[in-house]
Formats: structure tokens, C-alpha cells, sequence
């Protein structure tokens, strides 16, 4: 029988709580649930207003994944959704994922929650730059770490503060909250950064995709900018061997790290952080640290 809880007046089924989803350390997905639940409150902020893709791993990281942007079959009438563009359909629908019931919902369903850069309503308007550092061996988190203090101080000498986080994977997301600008602007700015970046740190970062590139260095993705692209959101759990965490970090811990295991943070991990640290995360959703580019919003 699949149990029914109610959150806050909403009737949810839950299933398989005692499914094991990540068996390198045995954590089920009602420990999955339960982490939501607790970092709902830091979580949810950074979603609001937002159309969410999931990332679905029903059977575990080792089963299949599937990424969809559509409401999933069965989504209740209650769920929140969007209308969001897309050049294959001009009228398709997002979830929103607005309150504790909606998270719960999709928590079930067991997902990585990623978003875009702009709010809903705001297609291709977007208001936090994105810059995604990812390590090819045998460069690590440790090299990223190096990177992302190179990007911070560039940033900030363009007036912009830059934010840290894992990816929950191998390695790091910056965050700039932005004034609302416009994708196509954001997307620009964040390529000549990583190509100032390859020339400054030649030995360092590449900001090309080609794989051949990549060994020993950090690709500085700028990618993830484009209206089309999403973004890990912070507090995710990720579809890894273990329950890892998109997780916030301070730059000390960035200038810290030395290790590539340094920065890995588990969803056992995030409740004690956040207890004595707070969102780390939190200016990027204050409206009056939103900082603007060089050539302003166009």
C-alpha cells in the first residue's frame, strides 16, 4: 500500500520509501524525502518563480536517467506551472515548483532540480550569470578551486560579486546575481570572460568543449548562460554514486581546498552547514545585490 502523508493540506503519495538509491552508502529514497524536507526552507528560495527540468533517476545514479522539461505524467492540479518558449513547441509548460508540497511531490519522483538563468515570465531575461567549472583528469576540484578565485577578483573588477558552489559532481559553479539582462548579453559577457581566462591561465583553463582540449585543465563553461541551458540548482542532490550535494561553499573554503575530496559535501552534510552558516547562497536572491555588466542590460 503506498502510504499518503499530508504537507501543509496537500495530499501526496509516497512510494518505495525503503528503496536504496545510492548503494555505495545504503541511502534510501525516504532519506532522500527527508533531506528535502529539511533544506526546504534554504532550497525553495532559489527555485521560486523559476521553471524546474528534472533530472529522473528512479532506480538510482545506476539505473536509467531522463531529462525532462515537461510536467510529468500524473503531475497533481495543484502543481504550479508555466508557459516557457521553445522552438519546437511555442506553447509548452514548465513546473514551478512554489511551496514544501510541490517539492515533496517532486522529491518522490526522485529528481535533480536545474533551472534557467531568467524567472518565469521572464523568458531570455536573465538575472544571475552562471559560470560552470568542470576539471579533465586528471585536473580536479582543487584546480577549479584556483580558477574560481581567478574569476572572483575578475568579476569583482568589473563591480560584480561572485558566489561559490559544488556541482555535486566533480566541479564548482560561480553565481553573479545580475539586474535583469538580457540572455543573449549575459551569454556574450561570460564567453569573453572564459576566453580572458584561457589567456591569463594558459596552463590552466581551456574555454572550448572539444574534449582534446581538456586533459589537466578546467573548461570554463559559459554555456550555461543561453536561455535554452539550465543550472544544478543549489541544494540538489545529484544522480552520483553517493548522495552529493550542489552545496554552497565560502571563498575561504574555496582558498582552503587543497584535496579532491575537499569539497564534497553529502546530503548528511547540509543541515549542520547551513546551521552555522546560513545560505551562503542567500544574496542571490536579494534584489539589492543584483549587480550589472560592463555595457549595461541591452
Amino acid at each position: 500500500m503506498t502510504p499518503i502523508t499530508m504537507v501543509e493540506g496537500r495530499r501526496i503519495a509516497l512510494s518505495n520509501l525503503d528503496k536504496v538509491l545510492y548503494p555505495e552508502t545504503g541511502f534510501t529514497k525516504g532519506e532522500v524525502l527527508h533531506y528535502y524536507a529539511t533544506v526546504a526552507d534554504f532550497l525553495l528560495p532559489h527555485i521560486h518563480n523559476r521553471p524546474v527540468s528534472f533530472l529522473r533517476y528512479p532506480d538510482g545514479p545506476d539505473g536509467q536517467l531522463f531529462f525532462t522539461k515537461n510536467p510529468p505524467p500524473g503531475t497533481p492540479a495543484w502543481v504550479t506551472t508555466t508557459p516557457v518558449p521553445r522552438s519546437d513547441e511555442p506553447s509548452a509548460e514548465q513546473v514551478v515548483v512554489a511551496d514544501l508540497p510541490s517539492l515533496m511531490w517532486a522529491a518522490n519522483l526522485v529528481v535533480e532540480f536545474h533551472t534557467p538563468q531568467w524567472p518565469a515570465g521572464s523568458p531570455a531575461v536573465a538575472d544571475r550569470l552562471i559560470i560552470d567549472l568542470d576539471p579533465g583528469p586528471p585536473a580536479t576540484v582543487v584546480e577549479c578551486c584556483a580558477v574560481a578565485l581567478w574569476l572572483r577578483d575578475r568579476l569583482a573588477a568589473d563591480g560584480l560579486h561572485a558566489y561559490a558552489k559544488t556541482s555535486g559532481s566533480k566541479g564548482m559553479h560561480l553565481a553573479v546575481p545580475l539586474e535583469p539582462t538580457a540572455s543573449a548579453h549575459v551569454s556574450a559577457y561570460a564567453k569573453l570572460l572564459a576566453q580572458e581566462a584561457e589567456r591569463e591561465l594558459p596552463d590552466l583553463v581551456v574555454h572550448r568543449m572539444a574534449k582534446a582540449l581538456r586533459p589537466g585543465k578546467v573548461f570554463v563553461d559559459h554555456s550555461q548562460n543561453a536561455a535554452a541551458k539550465t543550472t544544478a540548482a543549489p541544494y540538489t542532490l545529484r544522480a552520483r554514486a553517493r548522495p552529493t550535494v550542489s552545496a554552497p561553499v565560502s571563498w575561504e573554503e574555496v582558498e582552503a581546498c587543497r584535496t579532491p575530496d575537499g569539497l564534497v559535501f553529502l546530503a548528511d552534510d547540509i543541515a549542520p552547514r547551513l546551521a552555522r552558516d546560513g545560505d551562503l547562497f542567500g544574496p542571490l536572491t536579494d534584489p539589492d545585490l543584483a549587480g550589472s555588466l560592463p555595457g549595461g542590460r541591452r
